[in-house]
């Protein structure tokens, strides 16, 4: 028996060999033309395919596919729809009766129009933003948050780790749990891979619900790495909202100093009506996730009566597979264009495609102040050096590029002319542009801008500038690492 299994493993291999150019070609084709995909992209996987027969066409199948992406979030996209057509005519009432008063919002005028269009973001102007930069200061802020829950708590990250900063907040959600406080978790099964089933089963015998999102198809094996859920927001009693970079776990405390040292992010805390939209964002992916439909409950989107008066203006804006437009791929761009004085960017992976790329060389060729600061070191060796890379090719253009030295750098942020800035999950690079969920915030307030951008300023003084000179004086296994790394950035 074992030799006839043998023989048979024999012949596959020998008939495979003889016709590995055949069957080459045959799956070349079926990247070529089963899907409409970039240029760039399809030479990529060809090129992969060249290098690595047959395996190469398994590695597009767990991670370059996505002929299941309609059928995936079709049921996502209807519903958003839904709950979408009922409130166009608010914002078309909206958008004539807007006020121009603020210069930012008057300025960018046709941003606001376009994410009203293109994403249903309404704009509100009662908004109190707190900046967070700091691991400690930001959940210290969310577990007080959360200790003041009165009806509901929804909690949404993409990553959660079972360490001592996770049971620190599940302390407060079982608390707030046995007085009857709702508490909804969601999570995604690829950033919380290393929690455990009975983990979630702990929770939900506590009365906390937990739902996963594009659950594993094996268990624990996550072989689908696309259409990852990266969002990270945090909304409670519909008062106060959380955004931005900083997952859960020890790390994003500055604790895991072997590996990253100090961890440098940017998270934003909202009290005032743009809250509302950071609950209809959580609820369309929990509704996806868990098969409900929370929209039934009027209390989750009611606007409260809010302590503080704040003026600062926000749009809250997503995308995702489950969308044909590229909002904050188009908001980057839109932002890069209408600078008129200076654009500041930090990123932890910058990969841009190449409408952003030929933006930013175009700003800085016309004497824009472009300034794009990256860590110095790498979570994901590839992409740190495809980043190095594009950064090397900015530099070249004129562009101040900087590598942060202090810790990890992990801020997505985006400002414009001290004006405006673009401030969330989304990373600047070609991954987070179209393949995974994010979701971010647009704050037209100058002076919360100014903000961001001292903080930026300060980060340059634990920064090396990254000069034409530097760049050019790198090594050979540098300029081998960044060359092989671009050659997979359409795949990062």
């Amino acid at each position: 028996m074992a030799e006839t299994i043998w023989s048979g493993i024999v012949n596959v291999y020998t008939f495979i060999m003889d016709n590995l150019v055949i069957i080459n070609i045959l799956l070349s084709l079926v990247i070529i033309f089963f899907q409409r995909r970039s240029p760039q992209t399809v030479w990529t996987w060809l090129l992969l395919l060249y290098f690595i027969p047959i395996l190469g066409f398994i590695l597009y199948l767990i991670i370059g596919q996505d002929f299941h992406k309609n059928r995936m979030f079709k049921a996502k996209e209807i519903e958003g729809e839904i709950k979408y057509a009922v409130r166009r005519q608010e914002e078309t009432i909206y958008r004539k009766k807007l006020r121009l008063t603020n210069p930012a919002v008057a300025r960018y005028r046709d941003l606001i129009l376009y994410n009203l269009e293109a994403g249903e973001s309404v704009l509100t102007d009662n908004n109190d933003i707190r900046i967070y930069t700091d691991g400690k200061e930001k959940f210290r802020a969310l577990i007080e948050e959360m200790w003041q829950a009165k009806r509901y708590i929804h909690l949404q990250y993409y990553i959660i780790r079972n360490d001592e900063l996770w049971r620190e907040i599940e302390k407060v959600l079982i608390a707030k749990a046995r007085e009857g406080i709702e508490v909804r978790i969601l999570f995604d099964s690829m950033g919380c891979r290393t929690m455990k089933n009975r983990d979630w089963e702990r929770l939900e015998k506590e009365g906390i619900q937990a739902a996963e999102f594009f659950p594993a198809l094996l268990g624990q094996l996550q072989l689908r790495i696309n259409y990852r859920n990266h969002r990270k927001i945090v909304v409670i009693d519909g008062r106060v909202g959380f955004v931005g970079g900083f997952n859960v776990g020890r790390e994003y405390l500055g604790l895991d100093t072997k590996k990253f040292g100090y961890w440098r992010d940017t998270h934003l805390c909202i009290e005032g009506a743009a809250v509302t939209s950071l609950s209809v964002r959580f609820v369309l992916d929990w509704n996806y996730a868990a098969r409900e439909n929370l929209f039934q409950e009027d209390y989750l989107f009611e606007i409260p009566k809010y302590e503080r008066n704040g003026r600062d203006p926000v749009q809250i804006i997503s995308s995702g597979p489950d969308s044909q437009i590229k909002t904050i791929h188009d908001n980057y761009l839109r932002l890069i264009h209408s600078a008129k004085d200076h654009v500041y960017i930090q990123t932890p992976y910058f990969i841009p495609d190449d409408s952003i790329l030929d933006a930013l060389k175009i700003a800085a060729r016309s004497g824009i102040d472009v300034r794009i600061m990256i860590p110095c070191k790498p979570d994901h060796p590839f992409v740190y050096w495809a980043t190095y890379s594009y950064l090397g090719e900015m530099v070249a253009a004129g562009a101040k590029c900087y590598v942060y030295n202090n810790g990890f750098l992990h801020a997505k942020t985006v400002s414009v002319d001290g004006m405006v800035a673009c401030v969330g999950t989304a990373n600047m690079d070609i991954r987070s542009f179209g393949l995974n969920f994010e979701v971010n915030a647009v704050i037209y307030s100058e002076m919360t801008v100014q903000k961001l951008e001292r903080t930026f300023e300060n980060d340059m003084t634990q920064c090396t500038q990254v000069t034409r000179n530097i760049y050019d004086q790198r090594s050979v296994l540098i300029r081998f690492k960044e060359q092989f790394s671009r050659l997979l950035s359409p795949l990062l």
